[in-house]
């Protein structure tokens, strides 16, 4: 019977047929063990060669790390660990032997493991970290489904950007005029939602900023989402219960993987709502308190929410920012005209911004104000001035980065694991 290594546990005692590969080999005069790896799991083949037929003895001995096989054996528990079973082998071929595997056991630097990017993929802990990325994926799709949010794809190129051009990156469309990679998809969605209610896309974004920090990434996926007569507190409170969601789907589902990664789920079993709050003043003046020299009008950098979030075990919604430091499509806090319904989720033990969200600004005259006083050419922006000419609401929305998400989730130091192939300022190889 083929079978799937991450089903042992209900096939105990019964035949059982696994392809994949040699992750690692081992023998010993008359026994040899084979560590497998087949897309859902780990295990161990143990083979005697007494109990198998010369052939399969000789592809036993002769397969080398990372050779592809076929093994059939019975299902077993594994003698002295706990929920981990092993397959007493009766038949192993070998389908690929495979050349001396470049990654090995030593310490290797981040340079040459970019490189290999395409064989380190297979390690256990990038396995690991992919596999974690998908059930954010899947827990995302989920609460989307759940919660009545339509899944509507907007355009990678655009004529125009977001926040300006200057981090984007520039395409000659055919010969005729400029066009750009996507830095987010928001305002198409804020079409969308005149006529599904809530929606949301996921998929590729660029930006052409050049940096180098352990949060960036050249090309990286959002989740971005969008909802019609929501004000600033019901999008802080989406995101909370989306959050809340994501994690609880990755402790739950999870479980090998946060092993094989060694991470401390104590700090994930601790994201429940309601989530941190404070203002952007509120943050500046803990700042302070705490050695940054950061000023009363400046946006947060790394550091600053570093230090933030090691200081707090919860996510920490930071809100209503200074207009200077944010886009121009951020509504006005009718209390303060100098600061932003918007916020900044920024994730516990030092990860930083995760999400960023704010309510729309809805009026047409102030919002074409905004644009003029952002020098962004009208004409570019007409198309998406007329969604608030034709039965405007207020509306809110937000985003967050796959990749930091994962990053955090898995408790690991660079976003660059967290996303199958990086493409950094100085990395568009393999």
């Amino acid at each position: 019977m083929k079978a799937l290594i991450k089903d042992f546990s209900g096939l105990v005692g019964q035949e059982a047929t696994v392809s994949g590969w040699a992750y690692n080999v081992r023998s010993s005069g008359s026994i040899a063990f084979l560590q497998l790896r087949d897309g859902s799991g780990f295990t161990q083949a143990v083979v005697a060669k007494n109990g198998i037929d010369e052939k399969s003895w000789n592809d036993a001995v002769e397969a080398t790390i990372e050779s592809s096989v076929i093994v059939t054996g019975t299902v077993s528990k594994h003698p002295k660990q706990e929920g981990v079973y092993e397959l007493q082998a009766s038949r192993v071929e070998l389908v690929q032997k495979a050349e001396e595997f470049p990654i090995g056991k030593k310490e290797h630097g981040p340079d040459f493991l970019l490189d290999q990017r395409h064989l380190w993929l297979r390690t256990p802990s990038q396995w690991a970290i992919q596999r974690v990325r998908n059930e954010i994926i899947n827990a995302t799709y989920a609460w989307m489904k759940e919660n009545d949010y339509t899944k509507i794809d907007s355009p990678i190129f655009t004529p125009s950007a977001c926040e300006g051009t200057t981090e984007l990156f520039e395409i000659d469309y055919f010969g005729e005029r400029k066009a750009y990679l996507s830095q987010s998809g928001q305002l198409y969605l804020e079409a969308a939602i005149a006529s599904v209610g809530r929606c949301f896309d996921f998929g590729p974004v660029f930006r052409a900023e050049k940096s180098k920090t352990r949060r960036h990434l050249t090309e990286f996926w959002m989740m971005d989402a969008e909802a019609a007569f929501t004000d600033h507190e019901g999008n802080l409170k989406i995101q909370e219960s989306l959050v809340c969601f994501i994690v609880e789907s990755v402790l739950k589902n999870c479980q090998p993987e946060l092993k094989i990664l060694e991470r401390d789920q104590e700090p994930l079993k601790k994201v429940q709502a309601p989530f941190i709050r404070m203002t952007h003043a509120e943050a500046i003046k803990w700042l302070r308190e705490h050695g940054s020299d950061i000023g009363d009008m400046d946006d947060l950098g790394a550091d600053d929410e570093t230090l933030l979030t090691k200081a707090h075990e919860k996510p920490i919604f930071v809100e209503k920012y200074p207009t200077a430091v944010k886009a121009f499509y951020m509504k006005r806090d009718p209390e303060d005209e100098s600061r932003v319904l918007n916020a900044d989720l920024l994730a516990p033990e030092g990860y930083g911004e995760v999400i960023g969200g704010s309510q729309r600004e809805d009026n047409y005259e102030k919002l074409l104000e905004r644009i003029r006083e952002h020098h962004l050419p009208e004409k570019d922006f007409q198309w998406y001035l007329d969604l608030r000419k034709y039965g405007s609401v207020p509306h809110s929305g937000f985003g967050f980065g796959l990749e930091r998400l994962t990053t955090w989730i898995c408790g690991i130091h660079h976003v660059r694991e967290t996303i199958p192939f990086p493409r950094l300022m100085n990395r568009l190889e393999p």
